[in-house]
């Protein structure tokens, strides 16, 4: 990567790393894209160079961090030995609970995005990884004993369930603390997968 590429792709960094601050500390309504481009250090022309208002960074951040945090419940999944489609899903899914947890403002900032970081579209895909979530989503599809249909149905109900119902239960306690929730979103997980088996 040549000098020009290197310092363009620093100044997209900085005004994603200081709109995700800005946004998880002011709140999206009460920052301005003068804010971010001051706190970041560049021109108010770069940032229309990567993005059209503050809604468009927002949405590619939330985009960015549900990705980076397939990411890492993969690696995880890679490092456990974990096999079967529905316990890999299963512990994806726990691990990405586990770290909104203990991160809520990254919680509060996705709402209930999840799916963002699951989807098919080369768009989200994270930049530096030459293998998103639902490119490994597909592998574990293949290598799993049964065969399945309407995979896309699959995932996308999976990760919308996981996402609003864990945010609730994270957040507000509703239904019940999500220590509590855990066992029956799983169990709906499982049948969900299994309801997706060709017979």
């Amino acid at each position: 990567m040549g000098r020009v590429e290197e310092n363009k792709k620093k100044k997209k960094e900085a005004l994603f790393r200081t709109a995700y601050e800005l946004f998880t500390t002011k709140g999206i309504n009460s920052t301005a894209i003068s804010d971010i481009v001051e706190k970041a250090g560049v021109a108010k022309g770069t940032f229309y160079l990567y993005f059209k208002d503050k809604y468009d960074i927002k949405n590619k951040l939330i985009a960015h961090k549900t990705t980076e945090l397939f990411d890492d419940a993969s690696h995880a999944l890679d490092r456990s030995g974990i096999t079967g489609l529905e316990d890999q899903l299963i512990f994806v899914i726990d691990h990405i609970i586990d770290k909104l947890v203990h991160n809520k403002p990254l919680l509060n900032f996705i709402s209930k995005n999840l799916v963002m970081g699951a989807l098919k579209s080369a768009f989200w895909a994270n930049e530096e990884n030459d293998v998103n979530f639902y490119e490994r989503y597909l592998k574990l599809i293949d290598a799993d004993e049964y065969d399945y249909e309407d995979v896309d149905v699959m995932l996308f109900t999976i990760v919308e369930l996981a996402g609003a119902s864990g945010y609730n239960s994270i957040l507000f306690g509703e239904p019940v603390p999500i220590d509590e929730y855990k066992p029956f979103l799983y169990r709906t997980v499982r049948l969900i997968i299994q309801s997706h088996r060709k017979l």
